[in-house]
């Protein structure tokens, strides 16, 4: 009798244990969970979780752990997706299994984390109107691992004898080189887009996103991104991330699949966007021009994404979240901000600002009529009761007035009366001082070639921005002067620094590696940042100007502790400055001392000026 029951007992237990083993190998992880992780203690307690996997559309979702609740689950017109929507309000940090069942079996299971979030991540500080910004474009930047110039898996592989193509820049040559631009006075870098661009030809911008997640590997990864911002922080610099939400690569993983129709704006052929951004604020605008404005596509390899889709919105909104959690980023610069959907900007700028109140984003609105630009910078609703909740933008409207104004004799409306007249229409912006202020980027004419190639202009042009309202941002190649046109095409443009690559002649890295002009505008530039850099006056005080005479520009920044005073020369001779006009800004002061040659000048009154010069002036 003992031993039928000890056979039944032994049938029994090889029953259960080949059912779970082949449940165990039935059970498999999804292809893809984005986010892939989260952490715990969010402003924010809802978070969606997209998941993909064959078949996945068609499975019950079951997840028991304290604290978190599945609140709703999304079904789309693809069945390989299903968007979950949990509530976290409750959720202690740890992980927890999601499990999608089919019938009695496990189809998938995810073991989920939520990460103990840093005490202080919610109030991280942003780059403000203290910070200089270096634009780089990192492909163009440094090869710090030439391992990764050509990997397997992806298409476009290094091609160093063709300027459109990649030319192996990384990560790690960034990082081997922030000594360099701390040094020259830099407090934040704006890197170009890292994410994944697995596309065939023109990867190397990063501009065609392929992966929202994952760091092309090209650039070293996300590890490696991480590890970015904490070297640049340990040398008082921040990162500023570049994110582009209007579009995606056409070789997206997801293009194979979409999850519905929707999630991209389609047409019944190719239709290219308009550009025409009149369109967003024109109050008789016609619905088929907005339309085509907002839902037409950027380039045939650029698919245009519909923010209109709430799943799709939200799924960007938390991957922006994401990367600030996860790198500690300090900002981000948002890529043609008005092309994207209006409404669904303002929710992403007033969500992540809620999430981080001292963050910051600069928004891409190019447009030389402020009017325009400042249509697109929050702070306040607009004549529609827009308000894109995004804290700063671009000065297009000044960028193209100093692409000008040093080129010219003055005028009514020309030479430095372009200055004095774009400055004069601040009372558009919400906030002025903390708009971006720039001569150039990697998609424009390089400022040298703006101001005639002319090194006293130049200087002019730099001191300008270092010492107007705002926030300055230079572009990598300042240092060597680099002089192009974009009409002649981005591989000029976007030329690699010298010295960063293997087998590089020179290395402009180093002094030695420097000709003396470009040594002499390194040494401008950065006395001029190291000096703005502990001067809260050019950060945060008030900006006094006074009407350009004679082709002579004088504005002031001031606070209740210091003034500061610059006087732009904008003449191929020398002129005479009289001072004493100025006295409502002068008043209590009878000196000067001139921050770039120590010159001195005692009392305000008739002042010499040589040709084409610069002074930025300590009152005392």
């Amino acid at each position: 009798m003992e031993k039928r029951i000890g056979l039944k007992r032994m049938m029994f237990l090889w029953v259960f244990t080949a059912v779970f083993a082949v449940q165990a190998v039935g059970q498999r992880t999804p292809e893809r969970v984005e986010p892939p992780f989260w952490w715990a203690d969010m402003h924010h307690s809802e978070l969606q979780i997209k998941v993909y996997g064959e078949n996945i559309g068609q499975t019950r979702v079951k997840i028991d752990h304290p604290g978190v609740k599945l609140k709703e689950v999304v079904a789309v017109e693809s069945p390989n997706y299903l968007f979950l929507y949990l509530d976290l309000a409750d959720a202690a940090p740890g992980t927890f299994e999601i499990q999608f069942v089919e019938g009695r079996r496990t189809r998938y299971a995810y073991n989920y984390e939520l990460r103990q979030r840093k005490q202080d991540a919610r109030y991280h500080k942003g780059f403000d109107a203290s910070d200089a910004i270096y634009l780089l474009m990192p492909d163009r930047f440094a090869n710090g691992n030439p391992a990764l110039d050509n990997l397997p898996g992806m298409m476009e592989k290094v091609d160093r004898n063709d300027p459109n193509a990649r030319q192996g820049g990384d990560i790690q040559g960034i990082i081997d080189n922030l000594d360099h631009i701390a040094g020259m006075g830099f407090t934040a870098i704006w890197v170009n887009p890292l994410l994944e661009n697995n596309q065939p030809r023109y990867s190397y911008h990063g501009y065609a996103t392929t992966d929202f997640y994952n760091v092309d590997a090209r650039f070293g990864g996300n590890e490696d991104f991480r590890r970015l911002v904490q070297e640049a922080e340990k040398k008082g610099v921040k990162i500023i991330k570049d994110k582009i939400f209007n579009h995606c690569g056409h070789h997206h993983w997801w293009m194979k699949d979409l999850p519905m129709a929707d999630w991209i704006n389609q047409w019944d052929s190719f239709t290219r966007t308009t550009y025409r951004m009149s369109t967003i604020v024109d109050p008789h605008v016609a619905k088929a021009d907005y339309k085509r404005m907002m839902d037409g596509w950027f380039d045939t390899n650029m698919p245009d994404l519909n923010q209109r889709n709430r799943l799709l919105a939200t799924y960007l909104i938390q991957n922006s979240v994401w990367w600030i959690e996860y790198t500690g980023i300090h900002g981000i610069r948002m890529d043609t901000q008005p092309y994207a959907d209006k409404d669904f900007m303002a929710d992403w700028g007033a969500y992540l600002m809620a999430e981080y109140p001292n963050f910051n984003i600069v928004g891409e609105s190019w447009s030389g009529n402020p009017a325009m630009t400042s249509y697109f910078q929050g702070g306040r609703d607009r004549h529609d009761g827009y308000n894109s909740n995004i804290p700063s933008v671009f000065d297009f409207a000044l960028y193209d007035a100093v692409g000008q104004a040093f080129q010219e004799e003055q005028g009514w409306a020309s030479g430095m009366m372009r200055l004095y007249n774009t400055l004069s229409l601040d009372f558009l912006y919400s906030d002025p001082y903390n708009l971006v202020v720039f001569g150039d980027n990697h998609d424009t004419d390089r400022i040298l070639t703006r101001v005639g190639d002319d090194m006293d202009k130049l200087k002019m042009a730099i001191a300008f921005l270092v010492t107007t309202r705002g926030i300055p941002q230079f572009y990598t190649g300042i240092e060597t002067m680099e002089s192009a046109y974009e009409h002649d095409g981005h591989g000029v443009l976007r030329v690699t620094f010298p010295g960063g690559f293997p087998g590089d002649e020179v290395n402009a890295f180093t002094r030695e590696g420097r000709t003396a002009e470009q040594n002499e505008i390194v040494d401008y530039l950065s006395h001029l940042l190291n000096f703005r850099k502990d001067k809260e006056v050019l950060h945060y005080g008030k900006l006094m100007q006074f009407v350009p005479e004679n082709n002579i520009y004088v504005y002031f920044r001031y606070n209740e502790d210091e003034t500061i005073m610059v006087v732009l020369n904008n003449n191929d001779s020398e002129m005479e400055l009289d001072t004493r006009r100025f006295a409502e800004a002068t008043k209590g002061y009878n000196q000067a001392t001139d921050v770039i040659s120590n010159r001195n000048f005692r009392g305000f009154g008739n002042w010499t000026l040589p040709a084409k010069t610069t002074l930025v002036l300590e009152l005392k």
